[in-house]
């Protein structure tokens, strides 16, 4: 089992920054890749980044490239997830996963045995 917890969210305005950090524990020894998804309110959750855990490659939705930038902290078994210039779209709730098995789609959300309990963003225009 792999415990999450994530930390960070909160309320700003269109333009603004946050950071948010998700602190794995457990068995954090077998991941493969953590990421994050979002949920706005009626929509689907989607993925917005993720990183393998071994060689540290990032990946990126579309919409967030550029803007958003994710990280991890192996002897910390943290990663976070740095949102510059934030839009109004980007509200939801965000929550971080991870994928234990080898070869998992970073974008599949069914590859993501484990989730945090979420952090809501909102970002006012």
């Amino acid at each position: 089992q792999v415990q999450l917890v994530e930390s960070g969210g909160g309320s700003v305005q269109a333009g603004g920054s946050l950071r948010l950090s998700c602190a794995a524990s457990g068995r954090t020894f077998s991941t493969f890749v953590m990421g994050w998804f979002r949920q706005a309110p009626g929509k689907e959750r989607e993925v917005v980044a993720a990183v393998r855990w071994d060689i540290g490659a990032t990946y990126y939705a579309d919409s967030v490239k550029g803007r958003f930038t994710i990280s991890r902290d192996n002897a910390k078994n943290t990663i976070y997830l740095q949102m510059n210039s934030l839009k109004p779209e980007d509200t939801a709730v965000y929550y971080c996963a991870n994928a234990p098995r080898y070869g998992s789609s970073w974008r599949a959300s069914y590859d993501y045995d484990y989730w945090g309990q979420g952090t809501q963003v909102t970002v006012s225009s």
